[in-house]
């Protein structure tokens, strides 16, 4: 990032504020970016970063990935030759598209060995199998196997404070790998604390339905609950879907082999919060600690409270501060320190308004260290000095 870029970014949140916009409409097509030499960080954060748009990188982005290398035969299908003797007694988390578990799949485990067979029998039974068709999804293969040359980490994501967040704690990570046969899918869903997320389409196709932000409320049924799918024909029932025919159109994305889609952010952490305890109000006379169950059943729902959110909030914050300190160059290949100062500056905000939220008052932070309001302290004299000539 440079400074002219850092500024803009910057100037561009403090008229949003903290918040995500309201209700989006979807760009009547995705952008196409064909050439990495034309496209800088730069480029990606005025067109896409900031406005929240979608877009297609091409597949030159990725053409020196290991994955695409050695993962696919000259045909450009799967190598399940090569699937198999390197990954083959590895246990793989596999979900049955055809069943409905409340919004999402039913899960299993079974090795790759075993669910490559399935495939193979399913593509020659026609694309059916009695036992549904089966998609293997959230496969952690970068974490449990590091070493492994399957991914290079393109510029434009490479601020990732999620992975940045789980790699310092050495427990757990948000790279997964998705393989199945043709019609395997996932339901309708926003990504993991409506980050924005990015996916490489290593071989095959695979079709993408979009929708902005906030236009899912009006995909809600009358109970309040997303769809499941948003192609069943039951979202045509007015009296069951009373607000579809206020939803625009999704925006349709087919991903060719190679390519990289960004799927744009959606995520407003405070809304959870808030749903909880609207839903548990009834108990908050009679309920002991009443704040503390709601922080309980947030993090069971949404797999985060205030506490390890400001947990992962300062472990950000210390890396940035570090770079800040370090007043590291920029070398056009990882962060550098007009991207740490942006980041600084929006954790300071973020942090800001989760000091000021009355229930983050009431969680124990006596064992934070350092306390939120000395680290607060700390990121505004980071800002105030990157912001410096």
């Amino acid at each position: 990032m440079d400074r002219e870029t850092r500024a803009l970014a910057d100037s561009h949140f403090r008229g949003l504020g903290v918040d995500v916009p309201g209700v989006g409409q979807a760009p009547g097509r995705v952008a196409f970016v064909s050439e990495p030499g034309a496209f800088s960080y730069a480029d990606f954060v005025r067109g896409f970063l900031l406005p929240n748009l979608p877009c297609v990188f091409s597949s030159a982005f990725t053409q020196g990935w290991g994955s695409r290398r050695r993962w696919v035969t000259p045909a450009g299908r799967p190598d399940f030759d090569h699937l198999l003797r390197t990954y083959g007694d590895v246990v793989v988390p596999v979900a049955n598209c055809g069943v409905q578990e409340y919004n999402s799949n039913p899960k299993e485990h079974m090795t790759l060995r075993d669910y490559i067979t399935y495939w193979k029998e399913y593509i020659q039974a026609g694309y059916s199998s009695p036992r549904g068709c089966l998609y293997l999804k959230d496969w952690h293969l970068c974490r449990d196997f590091p070493v492994e040359d399957v991914f290079t980490l393109p510029v434009y994501f490479s601020s990732d404070w999620l992975n940045e967040f789980w790699d310092a704690l050495d427990v757990d990570d948000y790279r997964f790998v998705y393989a199945g046969p043709a019609g395997s899918w996932s339901p309708f869903h926003a990504d993991i604390f409506r980050s924005f997320s990015w996916s490489v389409n290593v071989c095959g196709r695979k079709k993408w339905l979009l929708f902005p932000p906030g236009q899912e409320e009006a995909l809600r049924d009358r109970h309040g609950n997303l769809p499941y799918d948003v192609t069943s024909p039951a979202l045509c029932d007015t009296h069951l879907h009373p607000r579809n025919q206020l939803a625009g159109p999704p925006l349709e994305i087919t991903q060719e082999a190679g390519e990289m889609v960004f799927v744009p952010s959606g995520w407003h952490h405070q809304q959870e919060l808030c749903a909880v305890q609207e839903e548990v109000s009834e108990w908050r006379d009679s309920m002991p600690d009443w704040h503390h169950h709601c922080q309980v059943i947030m993090r069971s729902c949404s797999g985060i409270n205030f506490e390890e959110f400001y947990h992962f909030l300062k472990v950000i914050a210390e890396k940035r501060l570090l770079v800040l300190r370090e007043a590291a160059a920029e070398d056009g290949a990882g962060l550098g320190f007009e991207q740490a100062a942006f980041d600084v500056g929006r954790i300071t905000e973020v942090l800001a308004s989760l000091v000021a939220h009355p229930d983050f008052q009431r969680v124990d932070t006596s064992a934070f260290s350092p306390q939120p309001k000395e680290l607060l302290q700390q990121l505004r004299e980071a800002v105030d000095a990157a912001a410096a000539p």
